[in-house]
């Protein structure tokens, strides 16, 4: 009886189905045309959730660093004070107004010493010649002085080379804290150029430090982690004997790629 009834109930179903096809009726709506709740259930089951425990990691990691209205105050100051001195103007905020323009002056300035010139120049006019002179005069070259300076980098500056921390070493045989080691510099993390770090960063703020706030300076740059030390109270070698002058630009440098600058140290 069974055998009887299965090809019988098989014509049916083909004759309503020819019925709904003449209404101008899809049967793939007939069988989608379900309760609420079997079409939530279904959609729970199709919906494809990502890995929680999985991330895209790309090969290039770049340090976040979350400025606060200080930061941006001091960053916009500096990054003014350079364009003013070059003339140049960056239409970009932020840290990265301060690259743009750091960038600019180093495509439009290709001699270095020209490019240490203008940044001294605007270091100087940044800080008022009456707080220079008074660092100068109220901080003589002393054990007090060159560990003042090395906390003060840590604490003040970390919006333009990143997180650092004081370190000692030993100075006319005897420790003290004078060096500044910063984890990874900022400036040259973003511009990824030494030429940039040579010219617009180590050689311009050692004259800077030394002759206009009276204490010298050696800022010892490591381009395989991008760390830095500055050895206050230290005088850098001379320029023929400076390894970091020595050293060629990344491959992939940021600057060229961005900007078409000449990395020259």
């Amino acid at each position: 009886m069974e055998a009887k009834l299965l090809p019988q109930s098989r014509s049916h179903m083909a004759t309503a189905l020819r019925r709904i096809h003449k209404r101008g009726c899809s049967p793939i709506l007939a069988v989608l045309a379900r309760s609420a709740e079997n079409i939530a259930g279904i959609t729970e089951k199709l919906i494809i959730k990502p890995a929680e425990s999985k991330t895209f990691e790309v090969a290039e990691k770049t340090s976040v660093h979350n400025d606060n209205w200080f930061d941006l105050i001091a960053i916009n100051h500096l990054s003014q004070s350079l364009q003013a001195a070059t003339g140049l103007k960056s239409r970009k905020s932020g840290y990265e107004s301060l690259l743009e323009a750091a960038a600019m002056m180093s495509k439009k300035f290709n001699n270095p010493n020209r490019q240490q010139e203008l940044v001294i120049q605007t270091l100087n006019n940044a800080i008022p010649n009456i707080i220079l002179n008074m660092i100068k005069t109220l901080l003589p070259q002393s054990q007090f002085t060159r560990e003042y300076f090395a906390a003060f980098t840590t604490v003040f500056f970390a919006w333009l080379v990143g997180p650092s921390e004081v370190r000692e070493s030993e100075f006319n045989g005897r420790r003290e804290k004078n060096v500044v080691h910063v984890k990874k510099c900022r400036f040259l993390e973003q511009s990824n150029c030494v030429g940039m770090c040579i010219n617009l960063c180590k050689m311009p703020s050692q004259a800077f430090i030394k002759y206009s706030l009276g204490v010298p300076v050696n800022m010892v740059p490591n381009f395989d982690d991008m760390s830095c030390e500055m050895i206050f109270g230290q005088d850098p070698p001379a320029s023929n004997d400076d390894p970091a002058l020595k050293q060629p630009c990344y491959k992939l440098c940021r600057a060229n790629q961005k900007h078409t600058v000449k990395c020259s140290s």
